[in-house]
């Protein structure tokens, strides 16, 4: 069986992130969230894959290359404009082998455990099945509507509630898929949705099926969704302290794992889960708290403070610097004292709407430098390749190229 991941889109709520590499490159426990996908396709001996690329399809092709190293065949397709998902499925057609009588479609930007790759096959029935999953909070999703496992409506956000079954995404469709997609007319907002597909078989008479899972799934919408990723993802890491160096009088409890050429200095304090990369350098009495991932040519200067935060490949923080439930991108450097308040139930303005982070300290975009003794509001972001002046407080968005002074 072949899959077709969908990685196509640039994942604008996920910004200033996604400013310079699709939202499937977003790194989760130090791994691009779509290789996460795939490695939930290969535990179901899933090996013959079509991605789907369009939004800085270079980057992810040159990662995944032909998939050898990551134990699969990928083949790829470009997806020029994107205008919904049934379009981005139509691309794959002339890929898939008549041969096949099905096939599976993952969405590459949403974290999938392998188990529920396994519910949505085995659960399998009729002419299209999609993987259903039950949430108390349904706002912002599809919401099925079902009798047994028979799908009779899917509505998209609804306003009032209907349903605490949600669409996942992941589906299990025969060939005769390409042809209703073909007949689909595009939708009000200009794309064509897989899901009005779907609802068109159900009208049709078709029968589409849902099976339901509990396993891992989890869409990072928002940036700030990064954080639950890489707490789930975490809690499988195992600890690993032989690639690097370790100097006495470090304390680790729980679960770490270190890479290759990394030096942990003496005085230091981590409590995993917790994964450092390559080529970090740690310390002296540095402290990491649990759910954090650093990654690869990182240094941490002493007497400073990180938790369940993400820093992404070469950045450098400062000494005595506390940063907290934040997102920090590739190539950042602070001065000393860079300081992240994090705040609780954090409202964030995203394409004109209000959205509530559970916990959130900060976003910081690539390739920007900040000045020593910064503070940053919770839930105020900082965009790619700006420049902060020490001595200061962002207390609003920054946007991108910006100076601070």
């Amino acid at each position: 069986m072949k899959a077709v991941i969908l990685a196509a889109g640039e994942g604008k709520r996920c910004r200033p992130l996604t400013h310079t590499r699709s939202k499937v490159m977003l790194p989760v426990a130090n791994k691009p969230i779509l290789e996460h996908v795939i490695n939930a396709l290969v535990k179901n001996d899933i090996r013959e894959i079509i991605l789907v690329v369009g939004y800085k399809k270079e980057r992810i092709m040159d990662y995944f290359e032909d998939g050898i190293n990551f134990g699969v065949k990928i083949e790829y397709v470009e997806q020029k404009a994107q205008i919904g998902t049934a379009h981005a499925i139509l691309q794959a057609r002339e890929m898939i082998d008549h041969a096949e009588e099905k096939f599976v479609v993952v969405n590459g930007d949403n974290i999938i455990g392998p188990d529920a790759i396994h519910d949505l096959i085995s659960g399998a029935e009729g002419d299209a099945t999609l993987l259903a999953c039950k949430k108390d909070n349904v706002s912002g999703y599809g919401v099925i509507v079902a009798r047994g496992k028979s799908v009779r409506e899917i509505i998209e956000k609804p306003k009032t509630l209907v349903s605490h079954l949600i669409n996942t995404g992941i589906y299990l469709f025969k060939l005769e898929i390409f042809d209703m997609i073909a007949k689909t007319p595009i939708s009000t907002i200009g794309e064509y949705a897989i899901t009005d597909t779907l609802q068109a078989m159900i009208d049709n008479g078709m029968n589409v099926t849902m099976a339901a899972t509990n396993a891992e799934w989890l869409d990072a919408a928002y940036s700030w969704d990064l954080l639950e990723a890489n707490t789930i993802v975490l809690g499988d890491v195992e600890t690993d302290l032989t690639k690097g160096k370790v100097e006495e009088g470090v304390h680790i409890k729980g679960n770490v794992s270190i890479g290759k050429n990394t030096t942990i200095r003496a005085g230091s304090y981590i409590v995993g889960p917790v994964i450092i990369g390559d080529n970090c350098d740690l310390g002296p009495n540095v402290v990491i708290l649990p759910s954090t991932s650093i990654g690869n040519n990182v240094s941490i200067a002493s007497f400073s403070h990180i938790k369940n935060s993400i820093l992404m490949n070469d950045v450098r923080i400062s000494t005595h610097s506390n940063v907290s439930s934040s997102v920090i991108g590739s190539n950042v450097s602070t001065g000393p004292n860079f300081i992240t308040d994090e705040g609780n139930n954090v409202l964030i303005q995203i394409e004109g709407e209000l959205r509530s982070a559970e916990k959130l300290g900060t976003i910081v975009g690539d390739d920007t430098e900040i000045g020593g003794n910064v503070l940053v509001r919770e839930g105020n972001m900082i965009s790619t390749n700006c420049r902060i002046s020490s001595g200061k407080t962002i207390s609003e968005d920054i946007p991108t190229d910006s100076i601070v002074i």
